[in-house]
């Protein structure tokens, strides 16, 4: 059986954490900042981590990374 490749859009989207998390950023962080408030446009600019229903299968296209 041949190996498992990389899923190339994820690897570029999310990186693994020391703990073994998964890191991810946010999403509406590229335009129309206009009709966002101050506070969105500040908590977007954060990082957060995969959600617990998401890991196994994020972790699986990412399973050649190191």
């Amino acid at each position: 059986m041949p190996k498992q490749k990389t899923h190339r859009g994820s690897a570029k989207r999310f990186k693994r954490t020391g703990g073994g998390g998964l890191k991810r950023w946010s999403a509406y962080t590229s335009h129309r900042f206009h009709g966002k408030t101050k506070k969105q446009r500040r908590q977007l600019r954060k990082a957060g981590m995969v959600s617990h229903s998401d890991f196994t299968r994020i972790r699986q296209q990412l399973s050649q990374m190191r």
